[in-house]
């Protein structure tokens, strides 16, 4: 299909779905809090103050939607700097979510600011006040109206880390003859597996543009920084909330609605045999906190939030006190926060990987086990098959068939923790060939900016 078509095609239909889904957007933005803040830059109304920011150099701008991409954004980030320490990078985003995430990290080289609305005129008048050397989308984050004011302005497009899952590509190759004319225009694109590459060559990407540099997510370098201080917080909040010394964590991380009833349930049965077994529970979503404890408490549990709900009625800290002692029957963390999964991993005994039981496609299985743990994934990993697949070939890491399967495999891994190691062991040699991707796909960024008069 023409080009010019499939934007006109779009552009009629985009303002629908924006109203359409705006309510939705206004909802999910309450309840994570951070709406209000700088909202008027989605429309490509800046501050002055940031206004004479960008005028001071022309920086290279980055786009990632939620707090997974920022994370791979501030990694690539990380690196480029390491190279160029005095190159301004201006980091924009879709959700408040990962606005909050990335603003913790912004500096004078650094600039954050909401991903603006990619209607036409919006996006052009961005595209000018930004002035950028080079636009970089991280994963599969395409927004068509950016895409095309970048070249008209003959500035260079890259997708880094640019992963699809199965699901994805099936779509967009059903819908090639709408998305070809939208990914041929890319000027380059990281993969993290060779699989990848078949990929994104179905959907218009000329194959010599596609670069093989591992997955940054895989990367075990770390851009989040302070982990020491965030694991001496998360220590702290478990000993004030009655957690014993003797305690084991089994953690349940990136949980999707079901999931945490479902591992609360489970450590019951298997504190028979592994006393002191105390369950951490890290939803994907921070703002289902409230919920999920109140579900918990329906089962007979005695949930305590890392963050109170703003109406919460009583104090878990205080009303401990009170009682001198927890039963770890009974009580379940729960860490309703943005950030803290990867310091969590590294005090947990056994992980269980989210959205892979009561969800589907799964979640990031990698980080714990380059921390070291044992990592159980469900049946639903989809979003994860090729990294899954890797794992399972050296036995790095663990899928249940379906929750049936899940109390032996902890029970044994926490009975012989020898047995986990070796299987965390597996899993982050089997990994090791990501190391330096970050670093990768910043010489793949920098070596793009050469290509600018």
């Amino acid at each position: 299909m023409p080009r010019p078509l499939v934007y006109l095609i779009y552009n009629l239909l985009l303002p629908v779905v924006l109203v359409i889904g705006f309510p939705s957007f206004i909802i999910k933005g309450i309840r994570r809090g951070g709406l209000a803040r700088n909202f008027r830059q989605r429309f490509g109304i800046f501050s002055p103050e940031l206004g004479m920011r960008l005028k001071e150099d022309r920086p290279i701008w980055i786009h990632a939607v939620s707090v997974g991409e920022i994370f791979i954004a501030l990694k690539i980030i990380e690196a480029i700097h390491a190279r160029s320490p005095d190159q301004l990078i201006v980091l924009s985003t879709t959700t408040t979510t990962g606005y909050a995430v990335a603003d913790e990290k912004a500096e004078d080289k650094l600039i954050v600011i909401h991903n603006p609305v990619d209607l036409p005129w919006i996006a052009g008048k961005v595209a000018r006040l930004v002035n950028p050397l080079a636009l970089v989308l991280v994963e599969a984050e395409i927004w068509p109206n950016l895409v095309a004011t970048m070249k008209r302005r003959s500035t260079p497009v890259l997708l880094a880390n640019a992963r699809l899952s199965p699901r994805s590509a099936r779509r967009y190759k059903k819908f090639g003859a709408f998305i070809e004319p939208i990914f041929s225009q890319l000027d380059a694109v990281s993969i993290p597996f060779e699989a990848d590459r078949e990929k994104w060559g179905n959907i218009g990407v000329d194959p010599e543009k596609i670069h093989l540099l591992g997955s940054v997510k895989f990367d075990s370098m770390s851009a989040a920084g302070a982990l020491e201080e965030t694991l001496s917080e998360l220590r702290a909040w478990l000993a004030q909330t009655g957690f014993p010394e003797s305690g084991r964590i089994l953690l349940a991380g990136s949980t999707h609605d079901g999931e945490e009833r479902l591992i609360a349930n489970l450590a019951r049965k298997i504190r028979v045999s592994v006393p002191y077994l105390a369950v951490v529970i890290v939803p994907r979503h921070a703002e289902r906190g409230a919920s999920i404890s109140a579900r918990l408490k329906e089962d007979g549990f005695d949930p305590v939030l890392r963050v109170e709900a703003k109406d919460a009625t009583s104090n878990p800290v205080e009303s401990l006190t009170e009682q001198g002692s927890v039963s770890l029957d009974e009580r379940v963390w729960i860490a309703n926060t943005t950030g803290e999964l990867r310091a969590w991993f590294h005090l947990s005994e056994v992980v269980i990987i989210g959205k892979s039981f009561s969800g589907e496609g799964g979640q990031n299985p990698v980080e714990p086990i380059l921390a070291g743990k044992p990592v159980i994934v469900g049946p639903h990993m989809q979003n994860f098959a090729d990294v899954v697949t890797d794992l399972l070939l050296v036995e790095g890491l663990c899928q249940a068939g379906d929750a049936a399967d899940l109390p032996d495999m902890v029970r044994d891994f926490l009975l012989h923790p020898e047995t986990g190691e070796a299987m965390a062991q597996r899993g982050a040699e089997a990994m090791a060939r990501h190391e330096g991707a970050a670093e990768r796909t910043a010489a793949f960024v920098i070596d793009h900016l050469a290509t600018i008069d």
